[in-house]
């Protein structure tokens, strides 16, 4: 008995297998959808819609992106988190999502509930300001935010947003006390700097430099160790006022935790083959940013550094929910 019992299961398990490679050879099926947490516009959702063209060319079935903000992303996680695990809807995922479980306590546990797929790159942003702030340096803008505490305000595109964190990395490391306004994204946190609501932005080159060009924007810092080639006469926040500072945003792929291992492995692969292109690199580094092709278990090894390290900032600056 036990030994049919035993049979009986093996069988189980080998068809289960080969069902599952099964489908992963015919995946994909149908169009896929990208899930993107962030409002139109930043560059959150410019990285996104860049690997949505690339992967549907690599998989012969469109991939459409799909923008859901709010709630600093847990809308769209908690959409894709719910999807059928088939690989046919993927979650664009970014630094926010390893500050979010810190400041929201969503009601899932972001590193058991999603398979990470697959990194996209990093890149740093720039700091703006509009023309009416009087400062044309960082070391310039510290010195008066210090000597008008609480009236300078730090558009940012949500609550444990990229363009969040680094901004509160900043104003922790400059010792200032500077207000921070959230919006639904980094498009329409842009509009209220250009528009002189607010005064102060940091936002991604791609999504900053025509604005900064056309003296709609004053660029002070960049975030990054290093200049950019796209914005050389900028220096960096570290070496003009805020001695250490750096600070990247970065972009992955991620998908249903269930999802079959064939499934997340192929799209590992896809991914990393359009990275690697040529023409992707350009593309990217027109946008301020470098790919970084990584497995899934360097991808996922990543995010556990990531959420170790942006919780220490969460916790200094005692940042909380909308």
């Amino acid at each position: 008995m036990l030994n049919m019992r035993s049979t009986m299961l093996k069988a189980f398990g080998l068809l289960l297998a080969f069902t599952t490679v099964a489908a992963a050879q015919e995946y994909p099926t149908k169009p896929l959808r990208l899930i993107i947490p962030f409002a139109p516009g930043g560059s959150v959702d410019i990285i996104a819609r860049l690997a949505a063209q690339k992967l549907s060319e690599r998989l012969g079935k469109q991939v459409v992106p799909e923008n859901r903000s709010g709630a600093g992303g847990i809308i769209a996680t908690e959409l894709v988190i719910n999807a059928p695990p088939d690989g046919h809807t993927l979650l664009l995922v970014s630094l926010a999502h390893a500050v979010n479980p810190w400041v929201y306590k969503p009601p899932y546990d972001t590193a058991k509930s999603l398979a990470f797929v697959a990194s996209l790159g990093n890149g740093a942003s720039v700091l703006t300001v509009h023309p009416s702030v009087p400062a044309n340096s960082v070391k310039e803008l510290v010195a008066l935010a210090k000597s008008k505490p609480g009236t300078l305000h730090f558009a940012h595109a949500g609550v444990g947003s990229f363009t969040h964190t680094a901004s509160v990395l900043f104003a922790l490391m400059a010792d200032i006390d500077v207000v921070q306004i959230p919006f639904k994204g980094g498009g329409p946190a842009m509009i209220d700097v250009i528009g002189g609501h607010t005064q102060l932005l940091m936002n991604s080159y791609v999504a900053s430099m025509a604005h900064v060009r056309a003296g709609r924007l004053k660029a002070l810092g960049v975030s990054d160790t290093r200049r950019s080639s796209l914005l050389p006469e900028v220096p960096t926040i570290d070496e003009s006022g805020v001695p250490g500072y750096q600070a990247a945003n970065w972009w992955g792929i991620a998908v249903p935790v269930a999802t079959p291992r064939p499934i997340v492995e192929r799209l590992s692969k896809e991914i990393n083959a359009f990275l690697n292109s040529d023409e992707v690199k350009k593309q990217f580094e027109v946008q301020g940013a470098v790919p970084v092709p990584m497995s899934p278990a360097e991808f996922t090894k990543f995010y556990d550094t990531e959420h170790e390290k942006w919780g220490k900032v969460v916790k200094a600056a005692n940042i909380k929910p909308d």
